[in-house]
């Protein structure tokens, strides 16, 4: 039986029911199985074999079949050409680093990103390997531009950036980086592919923590790397099969069928957050809200130049309020839950206190501490409702 295919001639959400998913050739299925073997079969003459050579079923380490029905289905959503899928998010940003950077090249990253890239290139690569890096506020184009040298090999950015909901101008930034002859990858894991495609928008690399939006469920962890050919056969020789963060056939395959639903929860979680972040500036004792959605929001026009249907389900607000009232306010929730993470089904929220090591990078407004809330796709007026009896319990209102 001849091979599904589903290009860009079909829309998104067709892609993310069919794309990668095929009739299983053995028990007639009609879709794909957990392939739980860590080896396969041999050639009659496995002398001339790579044993490090990826793309082959041979050895897990180096793929499996899972892992490369997902890969399918991600590079379509995102507009690459390519995917890689490994382990976690971080083994995705670690991977992409350890196989594009070494000793002497400089790096520019967001001032405002996810804290196992500032640990990763604030101290790791550039204390042990010698990687030069400088941290800007990428949501000014003019400040990553000051900040390219003759040995500027990549620009990270993350947009919307965690945690405060910073943004980025995808396309102005991959001018620069090009310009210059530098590479742009950019962490979309708040956004999702439904939201944002920065391989469309001009960006070499999209990085995804499949953990989040794309698995939606909670119960797998996984993170995908999509980009052109030439560098991701690098980092699957380099990052997969000599580091060795390959991501389990059972959470690949748990993320790919999670993955199907990932338009119409995205157009929830969409509509949800939105809903809860206007009825968060309404309230007195909420010191501020940060949502790209919000007109008041100083990455707005950029936002919805390049987000399309929606801003996402992650916002950040604070109270006029001490610690210990904000601990009080989570525990009277009873809908959303206290916990970290985010893109599940059901509403999350952590508080960050006042001692982050990056609070001298945040907007002022941030300093005190305050509340991430992944906002899930339950009904918007059971979200809000659990707010509201929290608010009035702490006479916030």
């Amino acid at each position: 039986m001849e091979k599904k295919t589903f290009g860009t001639e079909y829309g998104f959400q067709t892609r993310a029911v069919h794309t990668g998913n095929d009739i299983d050739g053995e028990s007639g299925a009609i879709k794909r199985p957990i392939t739980m073997a860590n080896s396969y079969a041999l050639p009659y003459d496995p002398s001339s074999l790579n044993w490090s050579e990826a793309g082959k079923n041979l050895y897990t380490r180096n793929g499996g079949s899972n892992q490369q029905y997902l890969q399918e289905r991600l590079a379509s959503l995102e507009g690459g050409e390519d995917c890689i899928v490994l382990a976690s998010g971080v083994a995705a940003l670690s991977g992409l680093f350890f196989a594009l950077l070494k000793s002497g090249d400089y790096v520019i990253f967001s001032d405002v990103t996810y804290i196992a890239v500032y640990r990763l290139l604030h101290e790791l690569l550039n204390e042990k390997f010698g990687v030069e890096t400088t941290i800007v506020d990428s949501s000014d184009p003019e400040a990553v531009r000051k900040a390219i040298r003759p040995n500027t090999r990549l620009i990270h950015i993350e947009t919307p950036g965690n945690p405060t909901l910073k943004i980025s101008d995808i396309r102005a930034i991959a001018a620069i980086a090009h310009e210059n002859g530098a590479l742009l990858s950019v962490d979309n894991t708040f956004a999702s592919p439904f939201n944002q495609r920065p391989v469309e928008l001009g960006a070499d690399f999209t990085v995804e923590s499949l953990t989040k939006y794309i698995n939606g469920h909670g119960d797998a962890m996984g993170g995908a790397i999509i980009g052109p050919k030439k560098y991701l056969d690098i980092i699957r020789a380099q990052s997969q099969i000599n580091l060795g963060a390959t991501i389990s056939p059972f959470n690949a395959w748990l993320i790919m069928r999670g993955s199907v639903t990932l338009p119409l929860r995205m157009k929830q979680h969409n509509a949800n957050a939105m809903q809860v972040a206007q009825y968060l500036q309404t309230i007195k004792g909420v010191s501020f809200v940060a949502y790209p959605g919000l007109e008041s929001h100083p990455g707005h026009a950029v936002a919805a130049s390049q987000m399309n249907p929606g801003f996402g389900g992650v916002l950040s607000f604070g109270l006029h309020a001490d610690h210990d009232t904000y601990n009080r306010f989570v525990s009277h929730l009873k809908v959303i839950t206290s916990a970290v993470s985010l893109g599940h089904d059901e509403s999350l929220i952590v508080f960050l206190g006042e001692d982050d090591e990056r609070q001298y990078l945040y907007p002022e407004e941030f300093h005190g501490g305050f509340f991430r809330f992944s906002v899930g796709i339950e009904d918007p007026e059971d979200i809000i409702a659990d707010l509201q009896q929290a608010f009035e319990k702490e006479n916030l209102l």
